[in-house]
Order: structure tokens, then sequence, then C-alpha cells
């Protein structure tokens, strides 16, 4: 891990989520073989009632897996907290409508200039929780 990491990864993981930051959430989730509880800062967006997660580091990633494995997870995003369920991959091309309803044209841009090839596109269960 460089420097900037050990300095940026901290900061990022607690202002993620929080409602004037909107640049990351805080997907809440629990580990699929040690039941540990873990918070992961990552992209999400609303679009409608689907939240849209950029895979930067794919589909393999812990947090991807335990979502999955545990079929939802609460995503703190804005401020508020969600209950997201029914998680499920989709390729770049085939989530083009709904990544366009959830990002700006300067963020769809930054996806494709780092390779994004999936999102990870999950349902509201409920309203808001908080």
């Amino acid at each position: 891990m460089g420097p900037m990491t050990r300095v940026l990864n901290p900061l990022v993981k607690k202002l993620a989520g929080r409602r004037h930051f909107m640049m990351a959430a805080q997907i809440y989730h629990v580990g699929r073989r040690s039941g540990r509880a873990y918070v992961t800062p990552a992209s999400a967006s609303l679009a409608g009632d689907l939240i849209v997660i950029p895979l930067t580091f794919g589909n393999q990633s812990d947090w991807s897996r335990n979502v999955r494995a545990a079929g939802g997870a609460r995503i703190r995003l804005g401020g508020v907290d969600y209950r997201a369920v029914r998680p499920e991959l989709v390729d770049r091309a085939d989530a083009r409508a709904v990544v366009r309803q959830a990002y700006g044209p300067f963020q769809r841009a930054a996806f494709r200039m780092l390779g994004i090839r999936q999102v990870m596109v999950l349902r509201l269960a409920d309203r808001p929780v908080s």
C-alpha cells in the first residue's frame, strides 16, 4: 500500500456516505466466511429504485462477493441509509441506460478511462432507513 493510499483510504472511508460527499457511499456487508461486519467505501448512485455501483476492481472483490452471497446490503448514500437487495452484475454495454441515468457525462467518461467493465445493480427493498 502506497503512502497516498494510506492517507486517502481512511479519509474516504470516513467521508463516504455523508450528505455532502457524493463521491462515495458506504456499503455495509457481512463476511461470507467470517461473519464479521464490514464497511467499504465505493462509488454508488441512485437511478430510480436502483442503486448502481461501478465495479472499479472487478466482481471478485471481497465486498462484491459478500453482497452477492448475502443477497443484498445496507448502503449509506448522501447521508441516507438504504436496504438494497437482489444484487446483479451487469456488463457495461447492457447497463448503458441505467448508468446514464445514475451518472453524469464526466463520471461515465472516467469509468471508460478506468476500464470499468461491469456494474452491480441492486434494488431498493423499501423506503430509506434513516
